[in-house]
C-alpha cells in the first residue's frame, strides 16, 4: 500500500502548504531587510534604527523580556509549596 504522506509525516497537501507558508515567511523577512533600503524611508532617529531588521529585533528581545519576566513573576509570587493546602 503506497503512503500518502509528504515531508514529516504530514499528507501531502498539508506539507505543500507548510512550504508556502515558509516560503512567504522568507519573502516578508528579505523584504523587511531590502525595501527601506531600496525605497529611502525615514531617517533615522537613534543610531540602532539603521540596523537592518532593528524592528523585528526589537521585537524577539521584548517578546524574550515578556516571557523571562512571567516566568520569574510565576515562580516567585503565584506559586506555592507542595504542602500549601495540607494542615
Amino acid at each position: 500500500m503506497k503512503s500518502r504522506s509528504g515531508a514529516g509525516g504530514l499528507p501531502r497537501r498539508s506539507a505543500a502548504k507548510a512550504g508556502s507558508f515558509y516560503a512567504g515567511l522568507a519573502a516578508l523577512a528579505l523584504a523587511e531587510l531590502a525595501l527601506p533600503r531600496v525605497l529611502k524611508m525615514d531617517h533615522a532617529h537613534f543610531w540602532f534604527e539603521d540596523l537592518p531588521a532593528s524592528g523585528s529585533m526589537y521585537g524577539l528581545a521584548a517578546c524574550v523580556v515578556i516571557i523571562v519576566a512571567s516566568k520569574l513573576l510565576g515562580k516567585l509570587w503565584l506559586t506555592r509549596p507542595e504542602n500549601y493546602y495540607d494542615s
